[in-house]
């Protein structure tokens, strides 16, 4: 059980940059407390105490704002920030890694018996206000727009936005190398797409797809001298991790800090 809360507790860290510390965490984020209640109310729900588990459920909506009934399932890592209005139904599903904001609703569509609430599947995003209704499927690594009335099933990696919502992109594969080398360099690459007319999301593509050009590249030759017989080491390039970078900044010291905010801002010595 302890496990449960740290991990829930290090994956608020993961997506929202205002957490500070576990303290701070564990007693004022609202989305964390309707998590919690929810495995309560849940595990009542199975052991069919079901008069109880609403009872329970009730009691975390009146100090969360949170309705997240205790039939729903939820896998780990689900994270919902802020969270005030989010209702999610009775049948609805959702896998791990998943994050909802303020205002969603996984509602259903119909009173007869049985499945009526979304499936939502691994690592997905559902932005503010927006509300996906039905026993329909939203696949993996999906991000749902603000306000985005959804209607029907969602692609793995796709982006819909708008009532009833629509599908404006889908992740391609160099989108998906993009994100797997920003993560191994510590670097969040949310939103960045070839749809954006920015220049410095462009310049990070371009920069990402360099440095996966670049270990590719070491990693043939390394194995084309091995073959010619030079005694070089062909084993696979470590993975950088986030981790890494930390401390990197304190190690540059306040004055080395200062002159790149200086050059930034165009205040530098030239």
């Amino acid at each position: 059980m302890f496990d449960r809360i740290r991990e829930d507790i290090r994956c608020v860290f993961d997506r929202d940059p205002a957490a500070r510390n576990a303290f701070e965490v564990l007693t004022t984020y609202p989305g964390v407390h309707a998590v919690l209640m929810h495995r309560f109310s849940h595990r009542l729900w199975r052991w069919r105490l079901c008069w109880l588990a609403r009872i329970f459920s009730n009691l975390g909506r009146w100090l969360t704002g949170i309705e997240i009934h205790p039939g729903a399932r939820i896998g780990r890592r689900f994270f919902i920030d802020h969270g005030m209005g989010v209702v999610i139904g009775e049948t609805a599903e959702i896998g791990e890694d998943c994050t909802l904001y303020h205002g969603v609703t996984l509602g259903g569509t119909s009173w007869k018996q049985g499945k009526r609430h979304p499936t939502l599947g691994n690592r997905v995003v559902v932005g503010a206000g927006a509300k996906i209704l039905g026993p329909l499927h939203v696949g993996d690594d999906a991000r749902v727009g603000s306000n985005a009335v959804v209607l029907k099933d969602v692609p793995a990696g796709a982006t819909v936005v708008g009532i009833p919502g629509r599908v404006i992109s889908k992740r391609t594969v160099d989108e998906a190398r993009r994100e797997a080398m920003a993560e191994r360099i510590g670097f969040d690459a949310y939103g960045l797409s070839k749809e954006m007319p920015d220049p410095v999301a462009n310049a990070i593509n371009r920069i990402l797809d360099h440095l996966h050009t670049l270990d590719r590249r070491v990693d043939q030759n390394c194995h084309a001298l091995k073959e010619l017989g030079a005694d070089v080491d062909d084993s696979s390039i470590p993975e950088l991790d986030a981790s890494d970078m930390e401390g990197l900044e304190d190690e540059m010291g306040g004055d080395a800090e200062d002159d790149i905010r200086a050059r930034k801002t165009g205040g530098g010595n030239t």
